[in-house]
């Protein structure tokens, strides 16, 4: 089975780049990885571009006669959004490379070209394309999913994480039990790097096989770009713009979502309309993780992401966790509440992250009673054990 080269897009008015790219990228070409096609200024690459529509990366200079790369830049925002763009500058042109970013550029190599780096550049702008696109296909395939219920559970079900491995620099568990077959709750853990790791909790609204495709739909989303988005904001941005382009159901979804560095305890998050997490001292104070003042994903797209950030010290442990908990009722119609939540998180001491979540999790059911699960139940918790060392992260 023969796979097409990846064609790229080389826009710049200096004959002789044609003739150092192909130098440097022989090889690929010749296993036919690679087919380069060249442009010399905006213009000839809009028609390249119309000729060849399975161009995705475009790789251009800013100073250009006819049309710049800036003005390509923002041609290609209207004509073809799927294009990423990679802009090569002088060095001290910082003003325009600015400026490329804000229309939308990936990223920047400057002059002169130092052609591994322009490599590795490349490299990573396609793994960015490859998870853009497989984030799409999946929405795509979503939207349009319509199986039976017990089918939606086992996809539901199987999209969680099988396992959460702990280690000597933090604990992590979590847990959820739907309301109905397949619920609206998710959560997700992940590494991002050695030093990275990023903590997902979402909640979405109504229930049943819309609200399950929904979920995996922003799983998928969130995931494929968060490895490309050191910021949790940007990140939240991002996917918000995806789930809002033509969601004529109007469902909306709660998601937190945070990254946790493990050199030093730092835990950068952005919350779109979620329930406030706790911080749970090693002393048994309890903290509520502060607001981010930012709107639940999907119905407001352009909505600008902000971020929020507090240090964890060894010891200390991250609670997050649905309304399902906060909102569990008794036959008395009887609310579990956050201070019931918060009064149990602080008798826990210095338990394991698994103690910390089938304990708050047993506690609230015992408080329900007899009364029905109106709610999924989903809880996520990670105790910072120890700062990861140098030796660690350098492997030796």
């Amino acid at each position: 089975m023969t796979t097409s080269p990846v064609r790229l897009l080389v826009v710049d008015d200096e004959e002789d780049l044609e003739l150092l790219i192909r130098q440097k990228f022989r090889r690929r070409i010749r296993k036919g990885e690679f087919d380069f096609v060249f442009a010399h200024n905006g213009q000839e690459a809009l028609e390249k571009l119309a000729e060849n529509p399975d161009i995705h990366l475009v790789l251009s200079d800013i100073n250009m006669p006819v049309m710049d790369g800036l003005a390509l830049l923002s041609k290609l925002e209207d004509t073809n959004p799927d294009v990423q763009a990679v802009i090569v500058s002088a060095y001290g042109d910082m003003e325009n490379i600015r400026t490329a970013m804000n229309r939308g550029a990936f990223d920047f190599v400057t002059k002169p070209i130092n052609f591994d780096d322009l490599e590795i550049t490349i490299e990573k702008t396609l793994n960015h394309i490859r998870a853009l696109e497989t984030a799409q296909e999946a929405r795509d395939r979503l939207v349009v999913l319509k199986r039976e219920l017990d089918v939606a559970q086992q996809v539901q079900m199987s999209a969680l994480p099988k396992e959460i491995p702990s280690s000597e620099t933090h604990d992590v568990q979590a847990l959820m039990i739907p309301a109905l077959e397949v619920g609206g709750d998710f959560y997700d853990f992940f590494p991002l790097s050695d030093e990275l790791i990023g903590l997902v909790i979402a909640d979405v609204s109504g229930k049943g096989i819309p609200a399950a495709l929904f979920t995996l739909m922003t799983r998928t989303l969130l995931k494929g770009t968060a490895r490309d988005s050191p910021s949790p904001a940007d990140c939240l941005s991002r996917v918000n713009d995806l789930l809002a382009e033509d969601n004529e159901t109007c469902i909306f979804i709660t998601l937190f979502y945070g990254v946790f560095d493990l050199r030093d305890g730092v835990f950068r998050y952005s919350n779109g309309g979620h329930n406030p997490p706790r911080l749970v001292r090693s002393d048994s104070r309890i903290e509520e993780i502060p607001p981010t003042e930012n709107l639940v994903l999907g119905i407001a797209p352009g909505h600008e992401y902000r971020n929020g950030e507090v240090r964890l010290a060894p010891g200390d442990a991250l609670f997050l966790y649905t309304d399902g908990i906060t909102e569990a009722q008794n036959t008395n119609d009887e609310e579990f509440g956050e201070e019931r939540l918060d009064t149990k998180l602080a008798s826990l001491g210095q338990v394991s992250a698994r103690d910390i979540v089938t304990t708050v999790v047993d506690e609230v059911r015992a408080f329900a009673g007899d009364a029905p699960q109106s709610d999924d139940i989903t809880c996520i918790a990670m105790r910072f054990a120890a700062p990861l060392s140098s030796s660690t992260v350098d492997g030796t």
